[in-house]
């Protein structure tokens, strides 16, 4: 009998210097990122560990990676799409 532990709470922190507005996580991951007004993103710190593959693609689908999860299970894609 194998028991799983629980999901490990995931840390968001986006980087807000480096992210361009483009929209994939709002996109990738609507529960968890919006745009307030025009181009000033918000999103959940602390987003619920139900989130976690949807948090993750969203990190992935950042043009500019602006987007850094602690306790995430999928590497993000390597730049020039090598892993395609």
């Amino acid at each position: 009998m194998t028991t799983q532990s629980p999901p490990q709470p995931l840390r968001l922190v986006v980087d807000l210097n480096l992210c361009q507005s483009y929209g994939q996580c709002v996109y990738a991951a609507p529960t968890v990122f919006r745009f307030h007004g025009e181009e000033s993103l918000e999103y959940d710190y602390a987003p619920d560990a139900g989130l976690r593959r949807e948090v993750e693609r969203a990190a992935a689908a950042c043009p500019v990676q602006a987007i850094t999860l602690s306790g995430a299970t999928e590497p993000a894609p390597t730049v020039g799409g090598a892993d395609r």
